[in-house]
């Protein structure tokens, strides 16, 4: 007889976003839609530069990180050129936009709607002189990180 393992289907995620570029935060938002079109339980966790994505007046002008970054197959200082970083923003957009991926607000507003829990990280908030009122309507709460550990009893946590 076969020593078989079952697993159990993934009940809860608790999605951690700690970059601000539009590459960095898409991720999250698709892995979390992804989670509550299956019936998963999600959580979303900004923290550090990730609260870009839910900063009221900047989550509209996020860019694709063009220097120091590897996946753009191109040398830093190509990518440091002017105009690179609007250039690769453009792209990506039109190629989410052909893919029916919404723009961030838009896709938070989904998230949200849908049953995702959105927290920003306490320290990262106070550290950048933040306020609840600065952020989009979305956000749940702002949460220390012992907060998000108990939240998320029982989840899968994907750090993004």
């Amino acid at each position: 007889m076969a020593n078989e393992t079952e697993y159990k289907p993934i009940e809860k995620v608790s999605i951690i976003v700690s970059r601000g570029s539009l590459e960095g935060v898409y991720p999250g938002l698709i892995m979390a839609n992804g989670a509550r079109m299956e019936g998963i339980e999600a959580q979303l966790f900004f923290t550090f530069f990730g609260l870009e994505a839910i900063i009221d007046k900047r989550m509209d002008h996020l860019k694709v990180a063009t220097v120091g970054n590897p996946a753009m197959h191109m040398p830093t200082i190509i990518g440091m050129l002017p105009g690179m970083s609007a250039f690769a923003t453009r792209m990506m957009k039109k190629e989410m936009e052909k893919l029916d991926i919404p723009p961030v607000r838009e896709f938070i507003t989904l998230i949200h709607d849908s049953g995702c829990e959105i927290y920003a990280c306490k320290a990262t908030v106070d550290m950048f002189h933040l306020k609840k009122e600065d952020f989009c309507p979305e956000v749940d709460d702002i949460i220390t990180v012992g907060e998000f550990y108990e939240k998320s009893a029982g989840a899968q946590i994907i750090f993004t």
